[in-house]
């Protein structure tokens, strides 16, 4: 659960909070909600997304229920620190397609005395851990995991299983190319997959040997 460090107020130092789970989970719904609380309570707040993030809008966080904010897209994490000058806040959404700078941007930051508040897939669609997304959890003070609901069993889901045949890692998309599943439905998914492409290649195998034959 989610509490506020307002413990020593003379402290000047900030901290980072983590926002993290699969897609369809609210992790940019919560980040929103985080920054707009913050915007009424009249702070500074600056948010930030990933340049090639455009998926919804080009400016915009937008999450998945079309709840939204203003943001600054930027091609690298180094971007951030030079826009983050005289901030109370500053969010970042969709933190895993950053470079690994990120951490150290957001720890830096957080040292400075701002509060940083980062969300993004902690898992890719493999079930491995996401670019910088596990330093960041390592070194926040707070970190929120949030869950979908499984499409296939109904139970809450943690892992972002694509649908499409695309192997790349990066790969921005909607319910057309991603569908979140717990870990048991995840698991006969990717195993399927496995069977799947064992046959494809069992039977390239064998229409190359029936074409070396002929």
């Amino acid at each position: 659960m989610f509490l506020e460090n307002t413990v020593n107020q003379e402290e000047q130092f900030g901290w980072i909070e983590v926002i993290c789970g699969s897609m369809f989970s609210g992790k940019t719904e919560e980040l929103i909600r985080r920054l707009k609380r913050a915007k009424f309570a009249k702070q500074k707040v600056e948010i930030f997304k990933p340049q090639v993030d455009t998926r919804y809008d080009e400016d915009d966080v937008v999450s998945h229920d079309a709840n939204h904010i203003r943001s600054t897209p930027v091609p690298a994490a180094a971007n951030i620190r030079l826009l983050a000058d005289g901030c109370d806040v500053i969010g970042i959404d969709e933190a895993q397609f950053f470079d690994q700078e990120i951490v150290t941007v957001c720890n830096d930051l957080a040292n400075q005395g701002i509060r940083v508040i980062v969300a993004g897939l902690d898992m890719d669609f493999k079930g491995n851990p996401f670019g910088p997304m596990p330093f960041l959890m390592a070194t926040a003070e707070y970190v929120t995991k949030v869950h979908a609901v499984c499409t296939r069993t109904g139970n809450l889901a943690q892992f972002s299983f694509r649908k499409s045949t695309k192997d790349d890692l990066v790969l921005l998309g909607e319910t057309e190319a991603y569908e979140p599943l717990s870990r048991a439905a995840f698991f006969k998914a990717m195993r399927k997959e496995k069977i799947k492409d064992i046959q494809v290649n069992d039977a390239e195998e064998i229409q190359s040997d029936l074409r070396k034959n002929a």
